[in-house]
């Protein structure tokens, strides 16, 4: 049997991504967020925050990699994005080139949040926090809104199903509602966590759904868990 192909890369991407993406991710209302507190966990080199607060949102991000300096986040997120866009090679099949036209348009966005994210975390840099998941620095109900892309479910293969759920419920205990993206791992299924995570929060007494989005990249996760 011809085993299954699947996106390959080691440890954890430092990638960006860009207000345009997240729109589509989250099927953000950016307008309507104007004044609501938001967190973007964990955000990456992604220049979420720093343009959702050009809009008047209360954005802040926290991530892992936050606390170095701008020039070691600027390498680590340069040395990432090429590595995450040379593992495409040849499975460029198992993602829809609808959004991004080619892998050249792709890392140009990953390029282009980095560069947004850079200057911004260099000016205001009580906008980022450094905290590891699944502990995070805040109160109760610090946010109305928390965002968190690209690791939960993506990473199954290494995250265990403790760390998920966990992970989820720090989030909620922080926000009001919680939305993550993607529900695929690096195998282009759906992750098996994601019923074991939805049946313990839904026991937790938490309302769960999932909701179709405006985004495909990887084929087939087009969804979102919304979380409150």
């Amino acid at each position: 049997m011809t085993p299954q192909r699947r996106y390959e890369i080691d440890d954890f991407a430092f990638v960006g991504r860009t207000l345009a993406e997240y729109r589509r991710m989250f099927d953000l209302d950016v307008e309507a967020l104007a004044g609501r507190r938001v967190l973007d966990c964990p955000a990456g080199p992604c220049s979420f925050v720093a343009e959702a607060r050009d809009r008047g949102v209360r954005a802040v991000g926290v991530d892992a990699m936050y606390g170095r300096s701008p020039a070691a986040l600027a390498r680590l997120a340069t040395e990432d994005a090429a590595r995450a866009t040379a593992a495409l090679d040849g499975v460029e099949d198992l993602y829809r080139w609808e959004f991004y036209e080619d892998v050249a348009e792709l890392e140009t966005y990953r390029h282009r949040a980095a560069s947004r994210f850079l200057r911004d975390y260099a000016r205001h840099g009580g906008r980022y926090v450094g905290a590891t998941l699944p502990e995070l620095p805040f109160p109760d109900d610090a946010f109305e809104t928390v965002l968190s892309a690209h690791l939960l479910f993506l990473y199954d293969d290494r995250l265990s199903p403790e760390f998920h759920l966990d992970t989820v419920r720090e989030l909620l205990r922080v926000g009001e509602e919680v939305r993550v993206f993607p529900l695929h791992g690096f195998d282009a299924e759906r992750s098996k966590l994601v019923a074991v995570v939805v049946d313990a929060l839904r026991a937790d007494g938490h309302a769960v759904e999932t909701r179709t989005v405006p985004f495909e990249f990887q084929r087939g996760a087009n969804e979102m868990l919304v979380v409150g």
